[in-house]
Formats: structure tokens, C-alpha cells, sequence
């Protein structure tokens, strides 16, 4: 590409095949106009991509601490979003404990088995309405319904008048499902006994 060009020497001035001459032999290397303009375009070439590539490290650098601050930040958010839902759960859950202990205080020579079962409902239906506050709700079969693999855990199965194969012929134990942004994820599941 680049080559210097060396004036018309007759052959006893060129050195020799080993490459060598004389130090007192002159040399005479000249390089042209294009060859110069090659240089300088080559040089201008090089500043411009050595300034392109201090650009992209910039950039990249800038990239990677937005990015890390994007992690701090989301893993901040996530662990006031758990605090939150902890805390509502936690307030509701006091109240229930709240009722419990008014029950506890009572004098048991003073109250009846209505009243206490009574208090009982009272704190069951607090607990109950701090779970529908937090999307959870109850899967709790009746006689009769559709058997649902994933909601339905079948214990046993049994036979019941008027309850078809495949369906449940009790609730042993209901079950909760969670509920929220339109999604269903199933806590526990119901168990039941299956007709035959």
C-alpha cells in the first residue's frame, strides 16, 4: 500500500541481497503527495474512530449504572410492596386477636355456650373478612358440585343420595384461593369426599 520509492541507483549503489550498505552511501527515499494524503486521511481516520469508541464506552458506562440503580431501585420496591402486604395482613389480623382476647377475659361462670360460641363467629367472620381484604376467599363446595381437579383435593369417596358420580358428596375441610390482578392461585385446596 505504502511503499517508498527509492531514486534509480545503478545496481553497484544498491546494497546488497543481505540488505546492508554502506553508512557512507547515500540514500535517497522520497515519498510522493499521495502517499502523504493517505497518511493524513489514515490519521484522521483513526482519531475519528478512537473518539466513536471513547463515545461508546461512555455510553455504556452510563448504561450499566442506570441499570444498577434500576435493580437498587426495583429491589427497594419489592421489598416495600412485601412490608405493605405484610402490614395489612398483620392489622387485620390484630383485630382478630383483639376479639380474642375480650373472649378470653370473660368470666366462664357468668357465660353460656351460645355466648361463647357466639364470640367464636364474631372472631371467625373478623378473620374471614381480613383474608376477602387481602383477595382471599373460601373454596367451599356444596353437595352435588363438579369435582375441580386443583381446587378439590378428593380424601375419599362416598355415596350420597341424589349426588352423582364425579361430584362431591361433602366438604371435608374448605380450601382458599388468592385472587388478585384477575389471576386465581390456589392456597389450599378443598377436601372432600367423591361420590362413586
Amino acid at each position: 500500500m505504502f511503499g517508498f520509492r527509492r531514486n534509480n541507483m545503478p545496481n553497484d549503489e544498491r546494497p546488497d541481497e543481505g540488505g546492508t550498505h554502506k553508512p557512507d552511501e547515500p540514500t535517497d527515499y522520497r515519498i510522493d503527495s499521495d502517499e502523504i494524503q493517505q497518511i493524513v486521511d489514515l490519521e484522521n481516520r483513526i482519531a475519528e474512530l478512537e473518539g466513536q469508541l471513547a463515545d461508546a464506552n461512555a455510553r455504556a458506562i452510563r448504561a450499566l449504572a442506570d441499570f444498577q440503580n434500576f435493580q437498587r431501585r426495583s429491589l427497594q420496591n419489592e421489598i416495600a410492596a412485601k412490608q405493605d402486604g405484610v402490614s395489612g395482613v398483620v392489622r387485620g389480623v390484630v383485630n382478630a386477636l383483639d376479639h380474642f382476647d375480650l373472649a378470653l377475659h370473660l368470666d366462664p361462670a357468668k357465660s353460656t355456650a351460645e355466648q361463647i360460641v357466639g364470640g367464636v363467629r364474631v372472631i371467625r367472620d373478623e378473620l374471614l373478612k381480613v383474608l376477602a381484604q387481602q383477595g382471599v376467599s373460601m373454596i367451599n363446595p356444596a353437595d352435588g358440585d363438579d369435582f375441580q381437579p386443583g381446587r378439590h383435593e378428593a380424601i375419599m369417596q362416598m355415596q350420597k343420595d341424589g349426588v352423582e358420580s364425579g361430584q362431591v358428596a361433602q366438604t371435608l375441610q374448605a380450601g382458599y384461593v388468592l385472587s388478585t390482578a384477575g389471576n386465581d392461585r390456589v392456597l389450599r385446596p378443598a377436601k372432600v369426599a367423591v361420590a362413586p
